[in-house]
């Protein structure tokens, strides 16, 4: 039997659509207008007449940036630091939550750590602590500071010891009785059967370790230290296009002949774009593990 709708329910329907599509406009236009920048000509950016459509198509402020050694070196130390980022914290929280999450073994020491890693989750330690103790450690101007700090994401590591709770403790004690250490429990059986859960963390981490720039302008004390959305916002939010950027980088006649249409305001669009196409990437590739993931870590406890 098909019930059917009142005039309430369409009414309803008519608005949380136009408010999902104008959500949606929100989001995607301000990004179509930075492509169509980034792709016109100087005369079009400098007049503003570009809209969401570029005006004078030319690949000038791409190929200005491929050029610049500063800006592929902050490029290729925001990989490294995803690479590496991502397997450190893959690999920290899974050794983390696998011996938090038994709770019928006997660990002793287990409910002060689980205290600790609750305390540190509400509670910070503040900037300028945080900053005295990674120089007491020796981590200022190294590329360790990018990634050790955040090698232990708690909020993350609360997800994956959920998940390993639901994984049926019959699996686990009968690999010990046939003589397998929890070593080969944790890689032989819960990492395989938490593959969702891992890829959604797996994903957050990536999108968090590209994302960040904060630590790398504090931390890093020289610019070619900086991965690349620290880089971007030196260049970007700080307005030093026009001053440093344009002065520095031109080095003769010919780039002046070869990238005529490179304009500062347009380099900016074509570094958010370049900032923004990697990540973006990778969620075709773990998007069937995103939500199954969240759900599974979410929910089992």
């Amino acid at each position: 039997m098909v019930e059917e709708r009142s005039i309430g329910d369409f009414i309803a329907n008519v608005i949380i659509w136009t408010v999902t599509v104008l959500l949606v406009l929100a989001c995607i236009l301000p990004f179509v207008a930075v492509i169509a920048k980034s792709f016109s000509s100087a005369h079009a950016v400098t007049t503003n007449q570009v809209g969401l459509w570029p005006i004078g198509f030319n690949i000038d402020n791409y190929a200005f940036l491929m050029r610049e050694k500063s800006f592929l070196g902050a490029f290729g130390i925001s990989v490294a630091r995803v690479t590496v980022g991502v397997v450190l914290n893959l690999a920290v929280i899974a050794l983390t939550a696998y011996p938090l999450s038994q709770d019928h073994l006997h660990i002793p020491g287990r409910t002060v750590f689980k205290i600790v890693m609750v305390f540190g989750l509400l509670f910070h330690g503040g900037l300028i602590p945080t900053y005295l103790a990674y120089k007491s450690l020796g981590l200022l101007d190294h590329f360790a500071v990018l990634v050790l700090p955040v090698a232990l994401n708690i909020f993350f590591a609360i997800l994956i010891i959920n998940f390993f709770r639901g994984i049926p403790r019959e699996l686990s004690e009968s690999a010990l009785m046939d003589g397998a250490n929890h070593i080969q429990v944790l890689g032989r059986i819960f990492l395989p059967l938490s593959l969702p859960s891992m890829a959604t963390v797996g994903l957050f981490a990536a999108v968090t370790h590209w994302n960040s720039w904060f630590d790398g302008i504090i931390y890093l004390r020289h610019a070619d230290q900086w991965p690349l959305q620290s880089y971007l916002y030196n260049q970007v939010t700080q307005q030093r296009l026009q001053g440093t950027l344009m002065s520095s980088l031109f080095h003769g006649k010919d780039d002046l002949t070869f990238l005529k249409d490179a304009t500062p305001e347009a380099l900016a669009a074509a570094m958010v774009m370049i900032g923004s196409v990697p990540i973006m990437l990778v969620y075709p590739f773990v998007q069937r593990y995103f939500i199954r993931g969240l759900t599974l870590g979410a929910v089992k406890g």
